[in-house]
């Protein structure tokens, strides 16, 4: 059968229609995703419960990767890895890349360092520790204290500041890569960390999770690397 113009101008009509009525369905690749969490959402309880976990890494922490996976595609920061962006976002002033960035790259970080613990600190960091602080207890109150001079939302970092340990506070998204601090503990000072369990007691979630839940056997080969 010889097609008609008039047939052909009819199928043509009807593709068109038909390719314009489906949806697209290309996408920027997302360049950043969430790592698993490394334990079951019950392993932190009593001191951090299930139901916070959920929420914190569940709605929050995925939050910040979907966030910056919206920001990133078609800058330069979407072949970084997501460290380096932090750092270049800061550089760059890119208020807005740097605050998802950072709060992803945080709570990576966070999430990791209940792995393996409790434990206490041993060797190499307990002889820093001794000397910077006095003792284990002289830590964790320095940490505490640290956290009152932050106002509002942010974090509180244990870093290795060349040959010695210190104790830094950081506002929101805060954390001290962009200043060449070496990470070895993070204490998250947002109040979706720690409210539903200890509503307004947050000295009593520091003391918490330094003294029942870090693995500061990490932290130690953290310092040592």
């Amino acid at each position: 059968m010889i097609a008609t113009r008039r047939s052909v101008l009819l199928l043509a009509a009807s593709t068109a229609a038909a390719t314009l009525a489906r949806p697209s369905v290309l996408r920027a690749a997302n360049p950043f995703e969430q790592p698993p969490l490394p334990y079951d959402e019950n392993a932190l309880a009593p001191q951090i419960s299930a139901r916070t976990v959920g929420l914190h890494y569940g709605k929050h922490h995925k939050a910040y990767f979907d966030k910056l996976n919206q920001l990133v595609p078609g800058t330069p920061y979407a072949d970084l890895t997501l460290e380096k962006v932090v750092v270049a976002a800061k550089k760059d002033g890119k208020d807005k890349i740097f605050n998802q960035a950072g709060q992803a790259w945080n709570h990576v970080f966070y999430w990791q360092q209940f792995q393996g613990g409790p434990t206490k600190p041993t060797g190499a960091l307990a002889e820093a520790v001794k000397r910077d602080f006095g003792d284990e207890e002289g830590l964790f109150k320095a940490i505490a204290k640290e956290s009152d001079t932050v106002f509002g939302t942010g974090w509180v970092w244990l870093v290795a500041d060349g040959g010695k340990l210190a104790i830094k506070g950081y506002q929101d998204a805060g954390n001290p890569l962009p200043d060449g601090l070496k990470p070895l503990v993070g204490v998250d000072l947002w109040e979706h960390a720690y409210y539903l369990d200890y509503e307004n007691r947050k000295a009593e979630h520091i003391e918490a999770i330094l003294s029942e839940r870090i693995n500061w056997q990490a932290a130690g080969e953290r310092m040592n690397s």
